[in-house]
């Protein structure tokens, strides 16, 4: 399974930025997204920066994949916290399908 990872960029080159996940450091190829600012985040995705993202957006990408990590290896975690985004908020379908 293939993951976009969010990751805030340490110091940018042309072309490239060093960026972190907090658990390591990466060259991401920023070819589809251009230079971003020291401190932006971005969504990785084998390599190369796909999106850029607001932190809160950055922050709660993130907390998911702690749950989905937690989960998988077995770990306790508060699921509540880490999906707090997503709980008591009724499933809603995207625009596109919505009736008008």
């Amino acid at each position: 399974m293939c993951l976009g990872i969010p990751m805030q960029v340490i110091r940018s080159e042309e072309g490239r930025a060093l960026c972190g996940d907090g658990a390591e450091q990466q060259w991401v190829d920023m070819s589809l997204v251009g230079e971003q600012a020291t401190d932006s985040w971005v969504l990785v995705f084998l390599g190369a920066a796909r999106e850029v993202l607001d932190e809160q957006r950055a922050l709660q990408m993130r907390d998911a994949l702690s749950a989905v990590q937690a989960v998988m290896s077995g770990r306790e975690a508060n699921l509540d916290d880490l999906f707090a985004d997503l709980v008591d908020r009724a499933p809603q379908l995207p625009p596109h399908l919505q009736k008008n």
